[in-house]
């Protein structure tokens, strides 16, 4: 299709103007779409099977639905409107988006799926829009939109490279059938090897001496978010308001 002939789904009317009351419509098919994805992947989410789902013709629904295209983008915007933005901003930036990280952490672990569909471009969906709205919002009054692109860039970075990595760590226990203090015992004797032979420092001092890797998922978490937090707070003019007394670490 050419850029001529492009129309968003977003442009496009749920139902015509004229004409008998559809019988489907556009947020059945997104909510059944992420039904079948959370019990058996998106990949499991053909117009067919959603068809069966709800009780439609396969057929109809592309009125509904036209491309393969519009249902990932309306299935990615339905779950941004998960995450939970309401108030923001509040005037306590750092309040702001530690919440607003740690609703994108649990959202992406509700349906891990979505690590296999992220987009980079922008969807410019409704909730995307609310999001974009609320969540840079928070520095709007404190940094010039450039700066606060790039702020927001690093922070979704880190949330989003975090949660995809958590994401593919559990699915890889899954495939193996061990669980993550199996795994761990299962790797001792090679790590015992590297530890003896002396010819790593800086892998012994990780194994000996550092403490994030013995932190539970979720502290790792907060550790890293505060991390990017001071990161973001340093590039702030000392004008910018209330932060969170957050502690510096889990």
């Amino acid at each position: 299709m050419s850029d001529a002939e492009y129309v968003s789904i977003w442009m496009r009317p749920e139902r015509p103007a004229r004409g008998p009351k559809p019988a489907y419509s556009r947020a059945q098919i997104t909510e059944a779409a992420i039904r079948i994805a959370d019990t058996e992947g998106l990949e499991a989410a053909t117009m067919r099977r959603i068809a069966a789902e709800i009780g439609a013709g396969a057929m109809s629904l592309y009125r509904y639905v036209p491309s393969r295209d519009d249902l990932i983008a309306l299935v990615a915007d339905r779950l941004m409107g998960e995450i939970d933005v309401e108030g923001m901003p509040s005037g306590d930036w750092r309040a702001d988006l530690t919440r607003y990280a740690n609703e994108v952490r649990a959202m992406w672990l509700r349906h891990p799926w979505i690590a296999t569909v992220h987009r980079s471009l922008p969807g410019l969906g409704p909730n995307q829009l609310r999001l974009i709205e609320r969540v840079m919002g928070t520095l709007d009054a404190h940094v010039p939109i450039d700066e606060n692109l790039g702020l927001m860039a690093i922070l979704t970075g880190y949330v989003e490279g975090t949660v995809r990595e958590e994401v593919s760590a559990a699915e890889e226990l899954r495939r193996s059938g061990l669980s993550e203090s199996e795994w761990m015992a299962r790797s001792s004797p090679r790590v015992r090897q590297l530890l003896e032979s002396g010819e790593y420092p800086i892998f012994t001092k990780i194994v000996m001496e550092a403490r994030r890797p013995h932190l539970s998922r979720d502290e790792q978490f907060r550790y890293g978010l505060e991390r990017v937090l001071d990161c973001i707070a340093a590039a702030l003019p000392s004008t910018a308001g209330p932060e969170s007394e957050n502690p510096p670490n889990p």
